[in-house]
C-alpha cells in the first residue's frame, strides 16, 4: 500500500504512482481526511484498504508531487538520527556511536517531494536519509518485534545550514536542520510488505545530475528495528511519529574542499522501492 498526503488529505496513491483516491471520500469519512487519523487507527485503516474495493482508473484523479506533503505532515514527535552509517563516522571524524545520537527537525521544516529550498545562506549541506513512520503505539519494544510498530518508509532528505548546526558551545544540530523546507520527504509512504527486503534498500543522491552520495540502509549502524527498540525504551512512539534514520557518506561538508548547496542547484534523493525527491535551491 502507498499512502500520501495531498494538500492536506490523506489518499491512497496507484502501484505505478500516478493516480490517487480521496481516502475520506472511499471510507465515506470513516477515515481521514488528514494522514494523521489513519495511522491512529492503523490497524483498522489497513484492514479497510486491504479490503476496499478501488479502482484508480474510474474512481481515481491525477497526483501532482507539487500537491503533496510529506506522508505524516502533522506528527506529535520527530526524531533524526546522527552518525548512524560508519561511513558517514569516518568522514566527519568521530568514532562510532555506541547509541544512537538523537536530535530533532521541527515540523516547521517538513516538506513535499518536489518543491524549492530557499538557502538562508551559503553553507547548506545535503544528506539523503530513509524516514520511518510508526503505525502503532511503541513502548518498551523489542528489536525482534519492532516492525509491527513501523507504518512504512519513505523518502527523507536532511537538509543541513552547517554554520549554525555547529555553533558552539552547544551545537545546534535541531537548529540549524529546521530551516522552511529543510526536511521534505515522500513522495509517498510505502508499507514494509511492498518491498523486496526493507532492511536493505539502495540509496542515493544526486546534485545536478552527479551522484554524491551512494549506500545500502543494511550498513546502518543501528537497523529500523534497532532504532525503534532504543527510542522505545525511554519514550513512548506515537502513530504517524516520524524517525529520519541518517545517512552515508557523500556530504559536502565531509569533503576538501567543503561543498555547500547554491542557487539553481537541483538535488534528487533516491531510495529503490519507494520513490524520489526534487528540491531546486533558490536564494532566500
Amino acid at each position: 500500500m502507498r499512502l500520501a498526503s495531498k494538500l492536506g488529505r490523506a489518499v491512497l496513491v496507484s502501484p505505478d504512482g500516478e493516480r490517487c483516491i480521496d481516502v475520506a471520500k472511499a471510507s465515506s469519512g470513516r477515515f481521514g481526511p488528514a494522514a494523521l487519523t489513519a495511522y491512529d487507527e492503523w490497524d483498522a485503516f489497513t484492514a479497510w484498504a486491504a479490503n476496499a474495493a478501488l479502482d484508480y482508473a474510474t474512481d481515481g484523479e491525477p497526483l501532482l508531487l507539487e500537491e503533496v506533503e510529506a506522508p505524516s505532515p502533522t506528527p506529535r514527535q520527530v526524531f533524526a538520527i546522527g552518525l548512524n552509517y560508519r561511513s558517514h563516522a569516518d568522514e566527519s571524524g568521530f568514532a562510532y556511536p555506541e547509541e544512537p545520537p538523537t536530535f530533532t527537525k521541527f515540523v516547521s521544516s517538513f516538506s513535499g517531494p518536489v518543491t524549492e529550498l530557499r538557502l538562508p545562506n551559503d553553507t547548506v549541506d545535503w544528506e539523503v536519509e530513509l524516514v520511518a513512520v510508526i503505525g502503532r503505539t511503541a513502548q518498551g519494544v523489542a528489536a525482534a518485534d519492532a516492525w509491527d510498530h513501523v507504518a512504512g518508509l519513505t523518502v527523507g532528505q536532511d537538509f543541513s545550514e552547517r554554520t549554525l548546526q555547529l555553533t558552539g558551545p552547544a551545537p545546534q544540530f535541531s537548529l540549524g536542520k529546521s530551516y522552511p523546507g529543510f526536511a521534505p520527504q515522500g513522495p509517498w509512504l510505502v508499507t514494509p510488505d511492498e518491498l523486496d527486503d526493507p532492511t536493505d534498500l539502495e540509496l542515493t543522491c544526486t546534485l545536478n545530475g552527479e551522484q554524491v552520495q551512494g549506500g545500502s540502509t543494511e550498513q546502518m549502524i543501528f537497523s529500523v528495528a534497532e532504532l525503534v527498540h532504543r527510542l522505545s525504551a525511554v519514550t513512548t512512539l506515537m502513530p504517524g511519529d516520524v524517525i529520519f534514520t541518517g545517512t552515508p557518506a557523500g556530504v559536502g561538508g565531509g569533503r576538501t574542499p567543503k561543498w555547500f548547496l547554491k542557487p539553481g542547484d537541483v538535488v534528487v534523493s533516491t531510495i529503490e522501492g519507494i520513490g524520489s525527491l526534487s528540491q531546486t535551491c533558490v536564494s532566500a
